[in-house]
């Protein structure tokens, strides 16, 4: 037979934005089909958006969206192609997240998942329900706005297939491909040769693999077509939704998307031939298995995807990406650093209709990566420009103040990155002139608008107030003060640069001629969080935070990658720093440094944050496999020490996380108290049960250490 032409989408969807979401569906119909595609694959839930949450107990939330559909149905965008659209039904009073099939303004099929993501940051199963008559279907009565357009009363409902002229076309949905009894193995021994997948997966730092190596497998086995369409960008809240479309064949990849991007709508199509699945399909052992596997039921259509004639395709072969055998593209985990955040920051730039961003830099490395992280967004934004994103451009525009009758275009990240990024240096008489300058020289470097202060007079201010109040002066622990009197005069100054944030993002604007306000960025990486390394209501307490789902270690790799990549040599100063928080006055003999100040390394904290979120450890737990894995240079009892030394800093400071600045989730092991890592807030700190097992486990387990070894393991 002839060649099959095949899509699937990214679409940048926006939780409710019902108009907005129609239109990016209209648009990649209308792409589809002028690359003369016939099957059309969207994301999951791309009408109402997939972030709704408990909208999705709303009934205006499924009125609206059988509305969007009828209006996608009552047009002729869905002549001549079939295209699955996902949107929440309600069958039996029962909601459902479902896939809805339709060709030439019918509905052919509205197929429910039946294994829900629940886990992580997900909680479908708050919202619907799973779909568990598997193989089995029933009639849906249709809405009358629905059957006014499609004269239809009653469509299938249920787990069916597809059946076209010339092939057999498969519902996947999302999670249900990285469940053991996937869907597509009685679905392809049941002689479905086309799978489609559509799908809300968040980004996650080195999570590509995991999923291109499940969609490779799950046709090398069986032989098929599997085409992922994924959500890709910020539909509201801390997940970014990296794309990555793509079309697999007999266990290779054969198109693949962008993972991140500026563009609202993505197509990637590719032009197969079917034959080459019915020849992968030939061994004994498939067809022996495929002899006795259950029944489908089949829906028929009078459509065929493919044109019928040898070598017909018309003119798609010029336009789509021709089915080869290619390896998947990934990026470094640097580059997903430089790439991912700055995405989801303009997207919350741009829906939020805020003009522009403001960051106190401390000199340090985090709030450096946050502003290198926004230097990446400008970037981004003039590439985009550059090719004549027509959104992006009047996003931009309205941004930095333009008329709608501008010809401004932001072909220059710096001069970008000027009009809408502010950085702030809040010196005191602790801050040193190196942070300082580092501070100053970044932001000649990156281009932002750059205020530098001195705030002792506001500190001095609070310490005269207090001791008027009480008669009694607190002192730092250098001029002998006690750990009370040291760590409350450090939080004054923490807390003191978090108004004075507010204050110049809400009124910089106004000092510069412009209307609106500023964004306030965070710069608590993942692991200080995980530790409680931070003044609760400091500058960690942002509007929204970029690192805050990212190591330490990995921060310090990208500004190593964007020193190069970005071409700014000042970066080279900020890895050569030691990190200090710089609220201690500095003497002859100590300067502040936060690996000392927290007892552990940021190394160690990364071991930890792993050991007790993705392995799910308890403190015995972790002790046992860090025996076996730091046995080699630590003794049992050091192990010990430092394990408990961890878990009463993160039992004791865990109530800070309730409060954490909204971060960019990228990370496996996040401490994020909203909705990834549920646990109490109030610990029995000193665990004495745990930690006494531990400590007499480890005073007779054998020393196995070597002297001469003295950092720990991080792999």
């Amino acid at each position: 037979m002839g060649h099959l032409i095949t899509l699937a989408t990214s679409l940048n969807q926006w939780a409710l934005d019902f108009q907005g979401n129609y239109e990016r569906i209209i648009q990649s119909i209308a792409i589809a089909k002028e690359r003369g595609a016939t099957l059309r694959v969207g994301p999951e839930l791309e009408i109402p958006g997939y972030g709704c949450y408990d909208h999705f107990l709303e009934g205006d939330t499924i009125l609206h969206s059988w509305e969007v559909l009828a209006k996608i149905l009552a047009s002729d965008d869905t002549m001549g192609i079939v295209c699955d659209i996902g949107m929440p039904v309600v069958h039996k009073n029962v909601t459902y997240n479902c896939r809805v099939i339709v060709h030439d303004r019918q509905i052919l099929l509205i197929r429910p998942k039946m294994w829900l993501a629940n886990d992580g940051n997900y909680r479908e199963m708050r919202y619907f329900t799973p779909w568990m008559k598997h193989r089995q279907w029933e009639d849906h009565f249709l809405p009358r706005i629905i059957q006014t357009v499609t004269k239809q009363v009653k469509v299938p409902f249920g787990d069916c297939v597809i059946s076209t002229l010339d092939t057999c076309i498969g519902v996947e949905l999302c999670e249900e491909l990285f469940t053991p009894a996937s869907p597509h193995i009685l679905m392809g021994l049941d002689g479905v040769e086309i799978f489609t997948n559509s799908s809300g997966s968040h980004h996650e730092l080195r999570k590509l693999y995991t999923r291109v190596e499940l969609i490779k497998e799950a046709t090398l086995k069986l032989g098929g077509v599997y085409l992922y369409a994924n959500q890709q960008g910020c539909d509201g809240d801390r997940l970014y939704y990296d794309g990555c479309a793509m079309i697999a064949m007999n266990g290779h990849i054969v198109a693949q998307g962008s993972q991140f991007s500026l563009n609202d709508v993505e197509v990637v199509t590719a032009t197969i031939d079917i034959e080459d699945v019915r020849s992968h399909r030939t061994s004994r052992s498939r067809g022996l298995q495929a002899a006795s596997s259950g029944v489908f039921h089949r829906i028929e259509v009078p459509f065929a995807l493919s044109s019928g004639k040898f070598g017909d395709t018309d003119g798609a072969t010029i336009l789509c990406i021709q089915a080869k055998l290619s390896g998947a593209k990934f990026h470094a985990p640097e580059e997903e650093i430089a790439l991912g955040p700055a995405c989801w920051l303009w997207d919350y730039l741009r829906r939020s209709r805020t003009q522009g961003y403001f960051v106190p830099l401390s000199g340090g490395i985090d709030s450096c990566a946050t502003a290198v992280i926004v230097y990446s967004m400008c970037r981004l934004v003039a590439e985009a420009a550059r090719k004549g994103d027509k959104q992006v451009i009047a996003d931009a525009r309205r941004m930095v103040g333009e008329p709608e009758d501008s010809v401004y275009i932001p072909l220059d990240p710096h001069e970008f990155c000027n009009k809408i990024f502010h950085t702030c240096y809040m010196g005191t008489e602790n801050s040193s002139a190196e942070t300082r300058k580092r501070a100053k020289d970044l932001s000649e470097a990156i281009g932002s608008y750059h205020v530098d202060l001195n705030m002792d007079t506001l500190v001095t201010s609070v310490r005269n107030l207090f001791a008027f109040v009480t008669g009694m002066r607190p002192q730092f622990r250098a001029h002998g003060g006690s750990g009370a009197e040291n760590l409350a005069l450090q939080n004054i100054q923490a807390r003191l640069r978090m108004l004075l944030a507010y204050l110049f993002a809400q009124l910089l604007p106004w000092v510069r001629g412009r209307q609106g306000a500023l964004l306030v960025l965070g710069s608590a990486n993942v692991d200080e969080s995980l530790r409680g390394y931070l003044t609760k209501y400091d500058c960690s307490s942002a509007d929204i935070n970029p690192i805050g789902g990212i190591s330490k270690t990995d921060l310090k790799k990208f500004i190593a990658y964007a020193r190069d990549a970005f071409e700014i040599p000042i970066l080279n100063d900020f890895l050569s720093a030691i990190p200090t928080a710089e609220l201690e006055p500095i003497s002859e003999t100590y300067v502040q440094a936060d690996e000392a100040d927290m007892g552990m390394t940021y190394d160690e904290l990364s071991v930890f944050g792993r050991f007790r979120k993705v392995d799910k450890c308890g403190p015995y737990g972790m002790f046992t496999k860090l025996v076996h894995e730091w046995g080699s240079f630590l003794s049992p009892v050091q192990i010990a020490e430092k394990v408990k030394h961890f878990f009463f800093e993160y039992a004791r400071n865990r109530h800070k996380m309730t409060t954490l600045t909204p971060s960019y989730h990228a990370e496996s092991y996040s401490p994020d108290d909203n909705r990834f890592d549920l646990r109490p807030f109030l610990y029995p700190s000193r665990f004495p049960w745990q930690f006494k097992k531990i400590d007499e486990v480890a005073a007779v387990l054998p020393d196995r250490s070597k002297p001469a070894a003295d950092k720990t393991k991080t792999d």
